[in-house]
């Protein structure tokens, strides 16, 4: 279990990495007339961390020996925060990704590919870093 939490602490550095990315290149290329494979293979290789990331988080969530008593989670601030906000917030922008790519994958014009991409991917970059358990929310995780 411990190789799994660290794959899924260190793999979220790829994911936020190939986010933003993907967000400063669709700005960059807003008044640009192409959307070029380029484009479509960076947005999609973002979307598959993500998804990487979800399946990884899925595991650990359902693999760990979780007690749900009466007021344990709400009175635990860490397993209150990792059910109750981190879990269903990533679930939230993973879907606001996916919906942006599929989005910007059915319009036409490139510039509006790129407009939705920028916009899609910016709103799930701030729910996951909001989502995520930083080292200086005192949350027990670390930065790796």
């Amino acid at each position: 279990m411990e190789i799994l939490k660290h794959a899924h602490s260190g793999l979220r550095w790829v994911a936020l990495g190939l986010l933003i990315y993907a967000i400063i290149n669709a700005f960059t290329k807003k008044g640009e007339s192409l959307y070029e494979k380029k484009d479509k293979m960076i947005n999609l290789f973002t979307m598959i961390s993500l998804h990487t990331q979800l399946l990884l988080g899925l595991i650990l969530t359902f693999s760990g020996k979780i007690a749900f008593k009466e007021g344990w989670i709400t009175n635990n601030p860490q397993m209150r925060f990792f059910i109750m906000e981190h879990i269903p917030l990533m679930l939230i922008a993973l879907i606001v990704v996916t919906i942006g790519r599929k989005k910007a994958e059915k319009t036409e014009a490139p510039y509006s590919k790129h407009q939705l991409i920028s916009k899609w991917y910016l709103i799930g970059l701030i729910l996951i870093l909001a989502a995520i358990p930083w080292p200086f929310r005192n949350l027990g995780a670390g930065w790796f």
